[in-house]
Protein backbone atom coordinates (compact mmCIF):
# COMPACT_ATOMS: atom_id res chain seq x y z
CA UNK A 1 0.00 0.00 0.00
CA UNK A 2 1.51 3.58 -1.32
CA UNK A 3 0.86 6.06 1.32
CA UNK A 4 0.79 9.66 -0.36
CA UNK A 5 1.91 11.09 2.54
CA UNK A 6 3.42 15.59 2.42
CA UNK A 7 4.74 16.43 5.59
CA UNK A 8 2.55 19.58 5.24
CA UNK A 9 -0.69 17.76 5.80
CA UNK A 10 -2.40 18.44 9.29
CA UNK A 11 -5.07 16.76 11.07
CA UNK A 12 -8.32 18.73 10.23
CA UNK A 13 -11.46 18.66 12.44
CA UNK A 14 -13.82 17.61 9.56
CA UNK A 15 -16.64 18.68 12.22
CA UNK A 16 -15.98 22.32 11.07
CA UNK A 17 -16.82 21.78 7.66
CA UNK A 18 -20.24 19.98 8.73
CA UNK A 19 -21.16 22.57 11.34
CA UNK A 20 -20.42 25.37 8.59
CA UNK A 21 -22.17 24.30 5.90
CA UNK A 22 -25.56 23.76 8.05
CA UNK A 23 -24.89 27.07 10.16
CA UNK A 24 -26.14 29.83 7.89
CA UNK A 25 -29.52 27.29 6.62
CA UNK A 26 -30.28 26.86 10.12
CA UNK A 27 -29.39 30.81 11.08
CA UNK A 28 -31.74 31.94 8.04
CA UNK A 29 -34.75 31.02 10.04
CA UNK A 30 -34.02 31.69 13.64
CA UNK A 31 -34.57 34.71 15.52
CA UNK A 32 -31.10 36.06 16.34
CA UNK A 33 -28.11 38.33 15.35
CA UNK A 34 -26.94 37.34 12.64
CA UNK A 35 -23.51 39.19 12.82
CA UNK A 36 -19.94 37.66 12.37
CA UNK A 37 -19.03 37.27 16.08
CA UNK A 38 -22.16 35.66 16.53
CA UNK A 39 -21.65 33.34 13.55
CA UNK A 40 -18.43 32.43 15.11
CA UNK A 41 -19.55 32.04 18.65
CA UNK A 42 -22.47 29.99 17.96
CA UNK A 43 -20.12 27.69 15.99
CA UNK A 44 -17.52 27.37 18.96
CA UNK A 45 -20.04 26.63 21.08
CA UNK A 46 -21.42 23.47 18.73
CA UNK A 47 -18.22 22.21 18.12
CA UNK A 48 -17.35 22.13 21.48
CA UNK A 49 -20.32 19.53 21.86
CA UNK A 50 -20.14 17.58 18.85
CA UNK A 51 -17.43 14.54 18.62
CA UNK A 52 -14.44 15.62 16.57
CA UNK A 53 -13.54 13.69 13.72
CA UNK A 54 -10.10 14.29 12.67
CA UNK A 55 -8.85 13.50 9.37
CA UNK A 56 -5.99 13.89 7.48
CA UNK A 57 -6.23 12.09 4.17
CA UNK A 58 -9.02 12.10 1.37
CA UNK A 59 -9.66 8.94 2.21
CA UNK A 60 -10.62 9.69 6.20
CA UNK A 61 -12.55 12.79 4.63
CA UNK A 62 -14.70 10.38 2.60
CA UNK A 63 -15.26 7.82 5.44
CA UNK A 64 -16.35 11.09 7.69
CA UNK A 65 -18.64 12.25 4.74
CA UNK A 66 -20.42 8.71 4.87
CA UNK A 67 -21.30 9.11 8.57
CA UNK A 68 -23.12 12.23 7.33
CA UNK A 69 -25.76 10.26 5.73
CA UNK A 70 -26.38 8.69 9.35
CA UNK A 71 -29.83 10.61 10.79
CA UNK A 72 -28.60 10.79 14.01
CA UNK A 73 -25.14 12.56 13.11
CA UNK A 74 -27.75 14.98 11.17
CA UNK A 75 -29.70 15.32 14.20
CA UNK A 76 -26.85 15.78 16.77
CA UNK A 77 -25.58 18.45 14.36
CA UNK A 78 -28.75 20.29 13.95
CA UNK A 79 -29.13 19.78 17.83
CA UNK A 80 -25.98 21.44 18.74
CA UNK A 81 -26.20 24.38 16.26
CA UNK A 82 -29.74 25.45 17.84
CA UNK A 83 -28.90 24.94 21.67
CA UNK A 84 -26.05 27.24 20.65
CA UNK A 85 -28.13 29.66 19.35
CA UNK A 86 -30.13 29.65 22.01
CA UNK A 87 -27.26 30.30 24.34
CA UNK A 88 -25.46 33.05 22.04
CA UNK A 89 -28.78 35.14 21.58
CA UNK A 90 -29.03 35.21 25.36
CA UNK A 91 -25.30 36.14 25.50
CA UNK A 92 -24.14 37.75 22.45
CA UNK A 93 -20.90 39.25 22.82
CA UNK A 94 -21.00 41.79 19.95
CA UNK A 95 -21.03 44.92 22.52
CA UNK A 96 -23.03 46.92 19.88
CA UNK A 97 -21.21 45.96 16.45
CA UNK A 98 -22.80 46.58 13.69
CA UNK A 99 -24.23 43.85 11.88
CA UNK A 100 -22.80 44.44 8.26
CA UNK A 101 -25.62 45.72 5.81
CA UNK A 102 -28.48 45.91 8.37
CA UNK A 103 -30.11 48.40 9.23
CA UNK A 104 -30.09 50.22 12.51
CA UNK A 105 -33.43 48.28 13.63
CA UNK A 106 -32.79 45.10 12.02
CA UNK A 107 -28.70 45.18 14.17
CA UNK A 108 -29.72 43.15 16.64
CA UNK A 109 -31.94 40.37 15.09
Amino acid sequence: MVDNFNENMRPKNYMENVVFNRLDGILASADCCKCQRCRMDIAAYALNRLPSKYVVTPRGEVYSKLLELQQQFEADVIIAIVKAIEVVKKNPRHDGMQVQGAKPDEQMR
